[in-house]
């Protein structure tokens, strides 16, 4: 009896170490897969701003900004107020994000205020809203 306490002791005691000390690797793809905001590339990512399509220099500095922006807090979408956050009335200004992670398809609506952006992420039925420091984009609507 006293053998079986001790090797199950022992399990336990390497259980926990390996789940406190999980690898770089393993703890980098927890954090990925539950990540609000994610990264983007600018292979897998289209940019519509006005219904027409954003390219060249002015593609990569949006997706440079979007990349480096932070997460400011998250909104709680309640059933009929998604379109609050779809289709505003007061942004000065709204781009469309169509990108891809893996297999999923994911559309982004970044709605511009003066103080902060608003960025609505959609994949399959979901529907993530939270909002962002200002991304500086000011210089890039008068040049699309």
């Amino acid at each position: 009896m006293t053998w079986i306490s001790i090797i199950a002791l022992a399990l336990f005691c390497m259980i926990k170490v390996l789940m406190t000390c999980l690898p770089t690797g393993v703890v980098d793809w927890l954090l990925d897969k539950y990540k609000m905001h994610l990264k983007l590339n600018d292979l897998e990512t289209e940019i519509i701003y006005n219904e027409r399509k954003v390219d060249g220099e002015n593609k990569e500095t949006i997706i440079k900004l979007f990349n480096e922006a932070i997460v400011r807090e998250k909104y709680s979408l309640y059933p009929g107020s998604e379109e609050t956050y779809l289709k505003p009335n007061n942004a000065e200004y709204s781009l469309i994000i169509h990108t891809k992670k893996g297999n999923k398809n994911i559309k982004l609506f970044l709605n511009s205020y003066h103080d902060h952006v608003d960025i609505v992420k959609k994949y399959k039925n979901k529907k993530v809203a939270y909002s962002t420091y200002p991304l500086h984009l000011d210089v890039l609507k008068n040049r699309i």
